[in-house]
């Protein structure tokens, strides 16, 4: 099982790994292309932090992978509000196949994926956007054709 709870716990030939299939994907999509690796899989999206961007294109993502995408927010859970993380990550991952959790602390995101015992996708926290940083370099690659040799600039909403 393979948790992305920061890009840094990916190798440089994995993050290219992912950026080829991402390519792959997006040409199947175009294409008409059926391509459903997440039959029967269901992604458990947690947003204590709302998002339009991130919840359509997890849940787009889902859909287009054959798979289906639960949306929870803050009031469907008890966390935060009397039930420890660690029996949330437990009771989810009896139900879905992964999480992917937009949250205000990254410890949260790392405690689901101690006490869980399936994939977790950290959609932001205030340490890092893991699938942003991904989503960026896909966009970047598509218009340059490379990433090697080029420099790259963060500027913008330092909780983005």
């Amino acid at each position: 099982m393979k948790h992305l709870l920061k890009l840094l716990d990916l190798s440089t030939e994995e993050i290219i790994d992912i950026l080829n299939l991402a390519d792959q994907l997006k040409y199947e999509q175009k294409h008409g292309i059926p391509h459903p690796l997440l039959k029967g899989q269901t992604l458990g999206m947690i947003f204590q932090k709302s998002s339009t961007r991130t919840r359509v294109s997890f849940e787009t993502g889902m859909y287009q992978l054959g798979g289906q995408a639960l949306f929870l927010s803050s009031r469907d859970l008890q966390i935060g509000r009397g039930e420890p993380v660690q029996d949330t990550a437990r009771v989810l991952s009896r139900y879905l196949s992964g999480i992917m959790i937009r949250t205000f602390e990254q410890k949260e995101v790392e405690d689901l994926a101690e006490y869980g015992s399936i994939p977790i996708i950290n959609g932001l926290t205030d340490y890092c956007h893991p699938c942003q940083v991904l989503a960026d370099l896909q966009t970047v690659r598509e218009y340059k054709n490379k990433l090697d040799g080029l420099r790259f600039c963060y500027i913008g909403d330092g909780n983005n």
